[in-house]
């Protein structure tokens, strides 16, 4: 894992020095010829309208994989085929402490539906949509690094 990122580093933190960590499980949809899927955050969110890779918090119990597979049904109405680990990011968000469990789905079922009023674009490095929350700017700089798009800024 890599240092935490601190989101908007000059707003107060909810809830102190010991915040609990909130888990949460996020999917990087790729398709076939690279591009990636990026959701909007719908209105009455925290960061309402910023763009991210979809997920959501785990439930009690619940691994990554599964937490991921009820989220993408739940908001994207897809089914997802293995989800693969790929990297974890800590994020000091001003309303929470997240952890990002970040995993790679390169199959699924079904027709994007956006179940919670969001938006979707496919897209290809470098991302055309703004603005993108913090937390996903690492993720972007790591497909950049695995296509070769060294130096690349988001």
């Amino acid at each position: 894992m890599s240092e935490m990122l601190v989101a908007d580093a000059g707003l107060p933190r909810h809830g102190g020095a010991n915040r609990p960590v909130v888990d949460v499980a996020v999917g990087v949809l790729i398709r076939p010829e690279g591009d990636f899927l990026l959701t909007s955050r719908p209105a009455g969110k925290v960061y309402a309208g910023y763009w991210e890779f979809p997920g959501g918090k785990l439930e009690r119990g619940e691994s990554v994989a599964q937490a991921l597979q009820r989220e993408l049904q739940e908001e994207l109405g897809i089914t997802i085929g293995p989800a693969t680990p790929w990297r974890v990011e800590m994020v000091d968000y001003p309303h929470a402490l997240v952890r990002l469990n970040f995993c790679k789905v390169l199959s699924w079922t079904g027709e994007l539906e956006m179940r919670e009023a969001q938006s979707f674009e496919w897209q290809q490095l470098p991302v055309q949509v703004a603005p993108v929350l913090p937390g996903t700017v690492p993720v972007l700089q790591w497909l950049a690094a695995e296509r070769g798009f060294e130096g690349a800024t988001y």
